[in-house]
């Protein structure tokens, strides 16, 4: 059996996949938020946002998606997805 000299395991792996998805996730809400405050232009806020968020969370961890991506920056980014889905409802009803 050869060993992946890339993955650090099941566990790294599965923690990187879960914060791509949170990061997908939390661009889409930002966006949706935007929208829905400012039309299109907020839309594209949004995503400009979203880019500069990404870039300070490559600042914090050194790589966008490091070999051995810490739990406590997972929890992070799923709180901040859930407040701005929460603030997605808020200003939709």
């Amino acid at each position: 059996m050869t060993t992946n000299s890339i993955s650090a395991g099941t566990g790294s792996d599965v923690r990187t996949f879960i914060a791509a998805a949170l990061l997908t996730f939390g661009t889409g809400v930002l966006m949706l938020d935007g929208y829905v405050m400012l039309g299109v232009f907020g839309a594209i806020l949004g995503l400009v946002g979203a880019f500069f968020l990404i870039i300070w969370w490559r600042s914090k961890l050194d790589k966008v998606f490091p070999r051995d991506l810490p739990v406590k920056a997972i929890v992070i980014a799923a709180v901040v997805d859930a407040a701005l889905l929460l603030l997605a409802f808020l200003l939709m009803a």
